[in-house]
């Protein structure tokens, strides 16, 4: 492996590593939603991290969300940037990821100290 992979990959992990910090469980529930409702198809049984990347890139624009539609049209954004639209189909193809992940994150908000 080149230095240049291997500073992509620790990069990587770097970035998922502050982002399990500052989310807590929430990185982890949110990926195993995707992974739950695998809506690319991706899910074979024993890849449980594969949507890790996704769950890493809608998890910051979730503080401009003002509900579950807002998360829709984020989720529906990602899919499309990582995959492309006709891989990632339509955006009512997300409503049950965006309500589940919407319900994930008040229940984060609820939880964290008013400042």
């Amino acid at each position: 492996m080149s230095n240049d992979m291997t500073r992509t990959r620790d990069e990587i992990l770097e970035n998922r590593r502050r982002l399990r910090a500052e989310y807590g469980k929430l990185f982890d529930s949110v990926a195993e939603l995707l992974y739950r409702h695998d809506p690319i198809g991706i899910n074979f049984g024993d890849n449980t991290d594969e949507y890790e990347p996704e769950a890493e890139t809608i998890l910051p624009r979730l503080r401009s969300c003002h509900s579950a539609d807002d998360v829709l049209q984020v989720v529906h954004a990602e899919f499309v940037r990582w995959f492309d639209s006709g891989t990632a189909g339509p955006p009512e193809h997300y409503q049950g990821i965006a309500l589940g992940i919407w319900k994930l994150w008040q229940e984060l908000l609820a939880r964290r100290p008013k400042s």
